[in-house]
């Protein structure tokens, strides 16, 4: 229906949102919250209009997720009552609870640790058996079940009623929401802000934001933008009246069944309504372009593709299986690539925000939105933004890599979430000189920002291949094998998947001088690990910073911040002296560590290596096998060792030659799990630890932080952070193994009873015999010695505070000296 008085658009605003549906009025509604109310957002039809409208509208506290779980916990609290109280518009929540069930081991053990993380976040969660739920639920069919996690406070409300309070929301605060208007174009203009072009005249902002849903990704393509994602159409189905819910005095609880029926089943009104994503033979469309003149699509239900889900849904709820259907549902949803949501700063453009991508936009919608809010205004959100980063994807993001990564991730929506998943679709994306090297030699992969890098090594008959389990497998006795080798004797890993950005020209030290909290090396060869904050003083990345020449800068971090650190780097950058060199895919590196890797090394180059010649911290350019290579003299693992960074075509001749003379010494291939478990053992902080959540103080790395220099990006919040309490700081725990699950991150982390704060990586430490672990707890409980308890996969484990590493406390097998190096072989 047209506007009988369209309403003419402003000539500028200091954000536009496009797009209207939950996403896009929930970033509204939060801007204006946060006091950004000079908003103006487009909606090309009516409200919801998009994916919204069709939407199941269920939410539930059944995640594993400690982020996501901050979201949806908020996002129930808006529905079950905040929203409707401020704006007077309707949500018509319903809380009816849930239960998410088990029929095996594998299941049962997914939600203990689900439990575990509901208890750090406080949820209202518990595991029960057959007799709950079928006290709450009498029509299923509990066949089979093992138990349930259930959820009292879970529910489900209307898309569109939700999406209309929020934009009522940010209309009381000063927001203009303009419907029937398209966006036609989105472009940069020279001086850095937005033209919005639309279909009543242009926008000229400081922000804009995509919030096109199914649009979103030929939306980026205006700017010049790849945002990878796909639709794929999702079946849910409202059934006629059901008889025996004619009497009831309360709603039943949802039911997710992820094993038999892939989906959920749940009263809808006096109806009974089964959500389905099937597990084959998923079904995408528009993956070259959404039609602009879609609104309220819906497309002709495929039974056939659904039918035996279908089956098992009445076959697990009788009262359903002798009924029709008076309602089809089969609408267009976004998917990403690995199924989380776009929310961030999109790569390579400035003041160019996504808040699209999202596949269950009810469920997580408005908590993402308040962060994204957050991090527009105040520049930094309040979780770990880092799994919903746009900037997680590359270039080898293209399309067709995004269809197939869509339908893998549709098809995985109700599987069990295993530690570890490998989604193995499309892959390899960019494999290293030595992956088929390894992978002869047992290596089995996983994918890093679309770089192939090696989880662990399969031998002694253990099957090539991911072994998913919540408890211990045969994995973990090849892992400890890896970790004895590089303790013991000599271990190799192909570590090419490392962002390797070069920064060179007459402003390079100044440049990095102004990002790094941490002073630069001042000698050629030096070397420092430092921090880049935001403008609030938290952490946007931890990178190691090597001084190649005068003038010429190495930098190397994790992977998945390849992008993030560009973007910082050029949105820093003044003036033309400053050349920034992505080196990333033109450069490998291999890492030599052990006490036996001076030998090896040696072997294959004419450089003395001893202490007094190659010091700890220091990098050299030296020959290994006749090709020029960097030698850098530190260790992830806390072993005397060398990282060997040089051109991709050189390293397979290096490790080969490294290979062929650490045979004598033992050598083994080891990959990131035994890397993760001997970081571990020397209390070296990971990504999980430096989020954006947190400051330098609270991740407790102030002894890389050089307040005595010059002023860089955010000291004067660093220096505020000094004084005064925290609500939380890092710590590292040592907890009792039981030798059969040992945690994966997210547990609660217990004081007398009392939730003191929650764990970020766990793993076994073979050499100590303990599970190490870091976790964010109030500070009173984080002094060493301190007794705690962790609830790992739901069960109590005693744990105490470390004050210095479990392995190596004085830092000396890193520093080793040649002579005592070489008594050792």
């Amino acid at each position: 229906m047209t506007e009988l008085n369209p309403v003419s658009v402003p000539s500028t605003a200091r954000v536009v949102i496009v797009g209207g549906g939950v996403m896009g009025c929930g970033l509204a509604y939060h801007l204006a919250h946060e006091g950004w109310t000079d908003v103006v957002l487009l909606e090309k039809a009516e409200l919801t209009s998009g994916s919204t409208w069709h939407a199941a509208g269920q939410i539930t506290h059944s995640t594993s997720s400690f982020g996501l779980g901050k979201c949806v916990d908020y996002n129930i609290g808006l529905y079950s009552g905040k929203l409707e109280a401020e704006t007077g518009q309707s949500v018509t929540w319903h809380g009816c609870g849930s239960f998410r069930l088990a029929y095996d081991e594998d299941e049962m053990d997914w939600l203990r640790h689900t439990l575990s993380v509901g208890r750090s976040l406080g949820f209202n969660i518990e595991l029960v058996g057959k007799e709950r739920i079928r006290e709450l639920h009498p029509f299923y069919n509990l066949d089979g079940v093992l138990g349930a996690l259930h959820t009292p406070d879970d529910g489900h409300a209307d898309p569109s009623g939700i999406t209309q309070a929020l934009a009522a929301g940010a209309r009381q605060l000063g927001v203009r929401i303009i419907r029937r208007c398209r966006a036609t174009d989105i472009k940069q203009m020279p001086n850095g802000e937005w033209r919005v072009s639309s279909e009543r005249g242009d926008i000229t902002c400081e922000h804009v934001v995509n919030a096109g849903g199914t649009y979103a990704r030929q939306m980026g393509e205006w700017s010049g933008l790849q945002l990878p994602m796909t639709s794929m159409t999702h079946h849910y189905l409202v059934t006629d009246t059901v008889p025996e819910f004619l009497d009831l005095e309360r709603e039943l609880p949802v039911i997710r069944d992820d094993q038999k029926v892939s989906g959920y089943i749940r009263m809808e009104q006096k109806s009974g309504l089964i959500g389905i994503y099937e597990k084959e033979n998923p079904n995408t469309v528009w993956e070259d372009h959404c039609p602009w003149e879609a609104e309220n699509e819906l497309f002709e239900a495929d039974y056939d593709r659904i039918m035996p889900w279908l089956e098992n849904a009445m076959e697990r709820m009788p009262a359903l299986a002798e009924l029709g259907i008076k309602r089809e549902v089969h609408g267009a949803i976004s998917h990403p690539p690995d199924g989380n949501p776009l929310i961030g700063p999109a790569p390579g453009a400035r003041n160019y925000w996504c808040c699209c991508g999202t596949q269950i936009g009810i469920g997580w919608g408005p908590g993402l939105t308040r962060e994204l809010a957050r991090w527009m205004v105040h520049g930094a959100a309040d979780i770990s933004m880092r799994d919903y980063d746009p900037c997680r994807f590359g270039a080898y993001a293209d399309k067709k890599w995004q269809v197939t990564k869509a339908r893998e991730d549709y098809c995985l929506r109700h599987e069990i979430p295993f530690p570890h998943f490998n989604r193995l679709a499309g892959r390899p994306v960019k494999p290293s000189p030595l992956y088929e090297r390894l992978k002869a030699r047992g290596a089995v992969y996983e994918e890093v920002y679309g770089h192939e890098r090696p989880r662990w090594f399969a031998k002694d008959g253990v099957a090539q291949k991911d072994h998913y389990s919540f408890r211990r497998t045969a994995v973990d006795d090849m892992i400890e094998q890896e970790v004895r080798a590089v303790r013991g004797s000599v271990g190799i890993m192909d570590i090419s998947a490392f962002t390797k950005v070069e920064v060179s020209g007459a402003g390079a030290e100044a440049l990095l001088d102004r990002l790094s909290a941490n002073r630069l090396p001042q000698k050629t060869g030096g070397i420092v690990l430092s921090h880049l904050l935001n403008r609030r003083g938290r952490i946007e990345l931890e990178l190691t910073i090597v001084k190649l020449a005068k003038e010429r800068y190495y930098l190397v971090c994790a992977a998945f911040f390849e992008q993030r650190l560009l973007d910082h780097l050029e949105r820093h950058r003044t003036g033309g002296n400053v050349l920034i060199n992505k080196l990333s895919d033109d450069w490998a590196a291999i890492s030599l560590q052990g006490p036996r890797s001076r030998a090896v090394l040696a072997e294959n180059t004419t450089v003395p290596l001893d202490n007094a010649h190659f010091r700890w911290l220091t990098a050299q350019e030296i020959d290994i096998a006749g090709r020029p290579i960097w030698a850098f003299r530190m260790s992830y693992c806390g072993e005397l060792g060398w990282e060997l960074h040089g051109p991709r075509d050189h390293i397979l001749a290096v490790y080969d030659a490294l290979w062929e003379s650490g045979k004598a010494f033992g050598i083994a291939n080891y990959g990131s799990f035994a890397m993760n478990a001997m970081r571990l053992e020397k209390m070296f902080k990971g990504a999980g630890e430096l989020t954006n959540e947190v400051t330098l103080r609270e991740a407790d790395v102030m002894r890389f932080v050089k307040m005595d220099k010059g002023d860089f990006i955010g000291k004067e919040a660093t220096q505020q952070g000094l004084d005064g309490d925290m609500p939380w700081i890092c710590t590292y725990l040592s907890i009792e193994p039981d030798g059969v699950v040992d945690g994966h991150g997210g547990e609660a982390v217990l004081r007398g009873g009392d939730v003191v704060g929650s764990t970020t990586s766990v793993a076994y430490g073979p050499t100590v015999g303990k599970i190490l672990a870091f976790a964010y707890i109030k500070p009173d409980a984080a002094v060493p010695g301190t007794a705690l308890t962790v609830l790992i996969a739901g069960e109590p484990r005693n744990a105490v505070v470390l004050g210095e590493p479990a392995y190596d406390s004085q830092n000396q097998r890193p520093r080793t000296e040649a002579a005592v190096s070489e008594a050792a072989e």
